[in-house]
């Protein structure tokens, strides 16, 4: 596998894995940390820029593994991750409350993560061939 295959899916597992832990991490922090701190980080701001990173860099790196290993289904795991995610920002809150607007960002940051973990393994893989 070349490092220009590998290092989109390792940004991505980061940010996703980046994601999963602000959502989870939060409340904890918020008790800890003063609130102004907090605050700033429970602004949708930060949902947002992790999106701007995410969705290029998933795209990037899907299509690129895609190309290599003909997996498409792991285009259509890490896009689902996606579409999550975006859902959570987009309507998340207003539909299903902050509690399924967690929910969807949890589960869509996992997805992501798993296609790029398993776009990874695939492109080593099929690079050994």
């Amino acid at each position: 596998m070349t490092y220009t295959s590998a290092l989109p899916d390792k940004a991505a597992i980061g940010l996703s894995i980046l994601c999963v832990v602000h959502c989870l991490a939060l409340p904890v922090f918020i008790v800890v940390v003063p609130n102004s701190l907090a605050l700033y980080l429970d602004n949708e701001s930060f949902h947002l820029w992790m999106l701007v990173a995410v969705i290029p860099i998933s795209a990037y790196a899907l299509t690129l593994g895609c190309k290599k290993h003909k997996r498409n289904s792991l285009l259509l795991l890490g896009g689902t991750g996606v579409l999550f995610m975006i859902a959570a920002v987009t309507i998340g809150e207003h539909y299903f409350g902050e509690l399924g607007e967690k929910g969807l960002t949890l589960l869509g940051g996992v997805l992501v993560a798993f296609g790029h973990y398993q776009n990874y393994r695939a492109c080593k893989c099929s690079h050994k061939e």
